[in-house]
């Protein structure tokens, strides 16, 4: 089968990454890139393909069967409704917008137009994350009572000389701990309340350096939070799970799953569950369930490739991204407000 033609708008870090993917994968390709910068021109010459300074120029110009949008967060879902226009099926970076409404309107415009659009919360493409599913839907944990979760790093004081790395929007619970609520969403179903603290203590700039969670699912279990980027620890995804070699692996654990009948931690998907009597007297066992290995990120991309094909549908789209992105912004309203919020407030 012949190799999708892939566009990508966005030369920043995240776009580039989606290219040296693409290089070396069996069923797209990189055709054209699109970025105003003078070494985005650079970038797009030294992969010996078509750059453009203007995304809607090369979306007439190339005809790609599918885009990738790696533009900055408040731009996605004007390039998203460029895509839809032109019958171009798009793969749209987290968050899919800055603004709830507008994301629902991205979803309403690809439903219409009958072109898919992909999300890009890759971690739903993890083997880890879909066996972790799969054992919970299967109802070997028995009724999910709790979760935990911890995304606590250390980022380093250049990180912060971006301008708006430093301002609203910019902290860790947008940037990072989306990430973590699509995760408990994803495994775990509707998050229908939020309550939360954020702190700027450490850092003093006008965004949160720190914020506790407290989750409400619809089936009734409860969820913890906490992120950080001023912690000394190990404790997160990116350093748990091995998915980028540029972060140093740790054997811990970030995530765990607790049920009436078993739970489940993750990276390392333990499950420790009684096998003769049921009490905190009895011994609990425990199996590791180890997955086949992918990188989420390949995997998201043989997705991209088979949604475009009509093949498979979505496995984020834009109105599941949507319900992640109102979770993380009631996040911040309800630390703000010290009171508990819906998201499906914060999207009305």
């Amino acid at each position: 089968m012949a190799r999708r033609r892939l566009a990508v708008i966005g030369a920043g870090a995240i776009g580039r990454m989606h290219v040296e993917r693409a290089r070396m994968h069996a069923q797209v390709e990189v055709v054209a890139i699109a970025d105003p910068s003078p070494a985005a021109e650079q970038f797009a010459r030294a992969e010996g393909v078509r750059g453009f300074a203007d995304y809607a120029t090369m979306l007439d110009a190339v005809r790609p069967d599918g885009a990738i949008v790696a533009t900055p967060n408040a731009t996605h879902v004007e390039v998203g409704l460029a895509c839809i226009a032109r019958g171009v099926p798009a793969l749209i970076e987290k968050p899919v917008s800055d603004s709830v409404a507008a994301a629902a309107e991205l979803g309403r415009a690809a439903r219409e137009a009958g072109v898919p659009l992909l999300v890009g919360h890759h971690r739903r493409h993890n083997p880890i994350l879909r066996r972790a599913r799969e054992i919970v839907q299967s109802g070997r944990l028995g009724k999910p009572v709790a979760a935990n979760a911890l995304a606590t790093f250390y980022k380093p004081d250049a990180y912060f000389e971006v301008e708006w790395r430093r301002r609203a929007g910019g902290g860790p619970v947008l940037i990072n701990l989306i990430h973590d609520i699509d995760i408990m969403r994803f495994l775990l179903g509707e998050i229908v309340e939020v309550q939360a603290q954020a702190s700027n203590r450490v850092r003093g700039f006008d965004v949160e350096d720190t914020a506790a969670v407290l989750l409400r699912f619809d089936s009734g279990a409860l969820g913890t939070l906490a992120v950080s980027d001023c912690a000394a620890s190990p404790w997160n995804w990116d350093l748990a799970a091995g998915e980028a070699s540029h972060y140093p692996r740790q054997q811990v654990n970030t995530h765990f799953l607790i049920g009436t009948d078993a739970s489940l931690t993750l990276p390392q998907l333990d499950l420790w569950e009684y096998r003769s009597g049921k009490g905190w007297h009895d011994p609990l066992t425990v199996e590791r369930c180890t997955p086949h290995g992918a990188d989420p990120y390949h995997e998201q991309l043989r997705h991209f490739a088979a949604v475009i094909a009509g093949d498979e549908a979505p496995l984020c789209s834009a109105d599941d991204a949507a319900r992640t992105l109102a979770a993380t912004l009631a996040v911040h309203r309800a630390a703000a407000t010290r009171t508990g919020v819906v998201p499906a407030d914060v999207a009305a």
